[in-house]
């Protein structure tokens, strides 16, 4: 089923600068191995993978490193050939050690990928293809990193009919997404015909935002007449991307508040995701690199870059141009991207971007500017995709009544999609609030 429709889109929602003509024109291009790469065991949702390589060992491009820890962990591949210098902690992005394994590259390396054993798509079972996904070490590559395969295997009694590949990229400065659609397009099909199989969907529908119209022509221009797919253009607006206001848009259903996706017989998958797979599987290979976008007003040569996992922000910087006056770095985009304290931090599977802004334009392009008190004008409520009453949840959570944020006003409902905090006049961090909040909450939840 081919066709290329326009959908409505969800209520609320904001409009933030787009900024993507910079980089949505610009080829990926593959970016250099780093003199050491330090790949984190722990890139994931679940239980961190478990080394099987030593200190001093020899290995090459493609080997599994770590292998997965039970069903909710993914296995690690070595982003380079070269010797493991250490097993030993690394800085993460929440502040938090990790477990990593340290490798030096060999410079004179070919860094050639040998094929494994491949996942035939004619032959293998829906759990052939879960596993296979899993020994790659596929993850959303949206951001969330959650095991695509665990997302593949619904909770009992729930029937998937439709499958989202989410291609509709919103977060402003990143166009990866796009990117990959424009120059992965048979990767994607093919990607599409894996999730078809493991999840028993009947058809897939692949969203894209209004602004990504050659992307949009092309996947339709390209599509397998036998394939059950059809191209829906989704309205420019934030947060179009969320899985929720995806599924609302395409499909009409609401996800319940606590549910899931397979709740409505729906499965979301990010589009980069989906051209992984059709990429990787076929020739038993493991995600050892991944497509992200390098830009913001702080970065000189901007660009959409093929990068080795374990690659340290502060060298992607610097391959790319950072400006000397560099105030503050997001990994992924400043709406929803956490931000970096400490450069030498490596990229991992769900690092979507990296956007870095200068000592003047930070203020201005993430609102970081003096706080004053809520003025009750009901702005954030207005923006908010989930109706949830923002201005409440930011009061409860200065008074720490948790409680009351989760029994009452569903705090854990919100997906932190930021559109709260940058529409308040009175520039109050509300969604740090939230995270904070939540973090307390499974802090306390843990301790009981």
């Amino acid at each position: 089923m081919l066709g290329l429709a326009h959908n409505d889109s969800f209520s609320h929602g904001i409009h933030p600068p787009e900024m993507k003509d910079e980089t949505s024109h610009l080829s990926i291009r593959r970016f250099p191995f780093a003199p050491l790469l330090i790949v984190p065991l722990s890139q994931h949702l679940g239980k961190p993978a478990v080394p099987v390589v030593r200190a001093g060992q020899e290995i090459v491009r493609g080997q599994v490193i770590a292998e997965a820890d039970g069903f909710v962990s993914v296995n690690m591949h070595a982003p380079a050939s070269g010797i493991v210098k250490k097993i030993a902690l690394a800085p993460g992005i929440g502040g938090n050690m990790l477990e990593s394994v340290y490798i030096e590259p060999y410079p004179a390396s070919s860094q050639e990928v040998q094929d494994g054993e491949p996942c035939d798509l004619d032959t293998a079972s829906a759990d052939d293809i879960i596993g296979a996904i899993q020994r790659a070490g596929i993850v959303g590559l949206g951001g969330a990193a959650f095991p695509t395969h665990v997302k593949l295997k619904p909770p009992e009694g729930k029937r998937l009919d439709t499958l989202i590949i989410n291609g509709v990229e919103c977060e402003p400065y990143l166009t990866t997404d796009h990117r990959v659609m424009l120059e992965q397009t048979a990767d994607i099909f093919n990607g599409i015909r894996y999730l078809l199989k493991a999840t028993g969907a009947a058809e897939s529908l692949i969203a894209i935002e209004g602004n990504k119209s050659d992307a949009a022509r092309k996947l339709h221009d390209e599509c397998p007449s036998d394939l059950p797919v059809s191209i829906r253009v989704c309205p420019v607006k934030y947060p179009q991307g969320a899985e929720k206001m995806v599924i609302r848009s395409l499909l009409k259903r609401e996800i319940p508040s606590g549910g899931l996706p397979a709740d409505v017989g729906a499965i979301c998958v990010n589009v980069a995701t989906t051209a992984e797979i059709g990429r990787l599987l076929p020739r038993g290979h493991g995600i050892q690199e991944r497509v992200i976008t390098i830009g913001g007003p702080g970065v000189k040569r901007k660009g959409n870059y093929r990068i080795p996992v374990g690659t340290t922000v502060r060298f992607a910087l610097e391959e790319a141009g950072a400006a000397k006056d560099i105030s503050r770095v997001f990994l992924g985009g400043p709406m929803m991207g956490p931000s970096v304290s400490n450069l030498d931090i490596p990229i991992t599977k769900g690092t979507s971007g990296i956007t870095a802004f200068t000592t003047v334009q930070i203020n201005e392009a993430t609102g970081h500017q003096k706080i004053y008190p809520c003025i009750h004008c009901a702005r954030c409520v207005e923006a908010c995709p989930l109706f949830l009453n923002p201005s409440q949840l930011g009061i409860l959570a200065k008074n720490e009544e948790y409680d009351r944020m989760v029994e009452d006003y569903h705090l854990m409902d919100c997906f932190e999609c930021g559109a709260c905090s940058y529409v308040c006049p009175s520039h109050i961090p509300l969604v740090q609030y939230f995270r904070l909040s939540k973090k307390m909450i499974r802090k306390l939840g843990a301790a009981q």
